[in-house]
């Protein structure tokens, strides 16, 4: 078996050679690259001949895993699945695995932290303190108080609720599936439409699927608040950024803060979001601490473990 890690995952290379050394007396050859490379054909040039290979929120399309007879196994370090070419994988006995839950407490804590950037305006304020200017007639608001909406009540969100409730905010959830341990904080289950016309903050915790699809639409946007902002740590997908952009723009909503997209940043030029006011915009960071990488490499390598035992 020969397993390919295709990027460097935050893993120090001697990390790496100890990986190395443990797969290498179970019969595997180990081959890591300690530099990102998102370009398919160079993915493809580095997977070559594996049977394992480690990736992951690189695109891997039904092409490039064409040019990879050998694949067997994919051990994804990312939560989604939805830059990997599912189908091809099932009609090519290709099995799949995720990294699911390694980064639960860096989303949640990114969420947060951008419902406090948006209300008390800390990158604005950064920037007009560093251009030597004052506060102003600038006033912010607090979260304690506030009706947060929590648009999927999965791990993220339900630690996410955890977080807002030490806030004192007061919670509305929707969720496809009602969790009695959401229900035993004190949350209340209600319709998205419900959701989205009572809260002041919104903040969406639900995978991209054909079903949640820009749920987060024109139609669902025109039902908030003009004093509601919403938070976005979950997939691109889900928003209609369009929509979303105009009705920033419009001042239809208060504001926003946004650390996914429908592409992997950097975003085009002409990103609807990128000229719309009262958004903070982040290049898909919400997983990406020091802690949330640790518990990624663990995952990832458990799979291969065993999956390799199953073998």
């Amino acid at each position: 078996m020969k397993i390919t890690v295709v990027e460097p995952l935050g893993i120090s290379k001697d990390m790496f050679e100890t990986l190395r050394a443990e797969f290498e007396t179970k019969g595997c050859d180990f081959e890591y690259y300690m530099d990102r490379n998102e370009n398919p054909d160079i993915i493809a040039q580095r997977i070559g001949d594996a049977n394992i290979v480690v990736i992951s929120n690189i695109r891997l399309s039904a092409d490039t895993m064409s040019k990879c007879p050998n694949l067997k196994m994919l051990s994804v370090a990312f939560t989604g699945l939805d830059h990997i070419d599912l189908e091809y994988c099932q009609t090519h006995n290709i099995e799949v695995f995720n990294a699911s839950g390694y980064s639960t407490v860096a989303v949640s804590e990114l969420a947060i932290g951008l419902m406090l950037d948006v209300y008390r305006k800390i990158t604005e304020m950064d920037a007009n303190t560093r251009q030597l200017g004052s506060r102003g007639m600038f006033l912010g608001r607090e979260l304690h108080g506030k009706t947060v909406g929590v648009v999927g009540t999965g791990a993220i969100g339900t630690q996410t609720i955890k977080l807002l409730k030490a806030f004192g905010c007061n919670i509305l959830a929707y969720s496809r599936t009602q969790r009695d341990e959401v229900k035993a904080l004190g949350v209340e289950y209600t319709t998205l439409q419900n959701l989205m016309a009572n809260a002041d903050i919104i903040t969406l915790h639900i995978p991209a699927t054909k079903e949640t699809a820009q749920i987060i639409n024109a139609e669902m946007l025109s039902l908030m608040k003009p004093s509601a902002i919403l938070i976005n740590t979950a997939r691109g997908a889900v928003v209609d950024n369009n929509a979303l952009a105009q009705a920033l723009k419009d001042g239809k909503i208060a504001g926003a803060g946004i650390d996914v997209y429908e592409t992997e940043p950097p975003l085009p030029e002409n990103h609807p979001l990128l000229s719309a006011p009262n958004a903070v915009l982040l290049p898909h960071v919400a997983y990406a601490t020091r802690e949330a990488f640790d518990i990624r490499a663990d995952i990832v390598m458990d799979n291969i473990r065993k999956w390799l035992a199953k073998q």
